[in-house]
């Protein structure tokens, strides 16, 4: 993970159904949106993530938490009750949090897309953002 950490504060995040909840206090990398095919899998479009340490996350309730092995390199967590895609875990100190799960407002914006290069054919960026064709 990167060592640059502007976004800092504390947030609360869920799955749809509750059973799953944290609160991330501390600091996270800025937001990406992640075109890989697995995640457009997972989450059936893109899926805007940040980096965060895990000894910042904090679980309420974690029982429905599970994981699934999706490479040789990360696993990604889910709940089982609803479904919910809520973390990514490469198994080094930081996790990607799905920003989607947090609580708004979340004071946060978009910084740039990555693996572009595995974009869906069914959509443009328009957006203006930075691209990186992998990560």
């Amino acid at each position: 993970m990167t060592d640059l950490k502007p976004n800092k504060g504390t947030w609360e995040g869920r799955c749809l159904c509750n059973a799953v909840r944290f609160t991330i206090d501390g600091a996270m990398t800025d937001l990406s949106a992640c075109h890989c095919g697995q995640c457009r899998r997972q989450s059936g479009h893109f899926q805007v993530a940040a980096v965060v340490a895990k000894a910042d996350i904090k679980f309420a309730a974690d029982a429905e938490l599970t994981w699934y092995r999706s490479s040789d390199i990360a696993q990604r967590g889910f709940c089982r009750r609803c479904g919910s895609a809520l973390f990514w875990d490469d198994g080094s100190p930081d996790m990607s949090v799905n920003i989607g799960s947090l609580d708004q407002p979340t004071g946060l914006s978009l910084a740039n897309h990555i693996f572009v290069a595995d974009k869906g054919d069914y959509y443009a960026i328009a957006d203006g953002l930075p691209q990186s064709e992998r990560y």
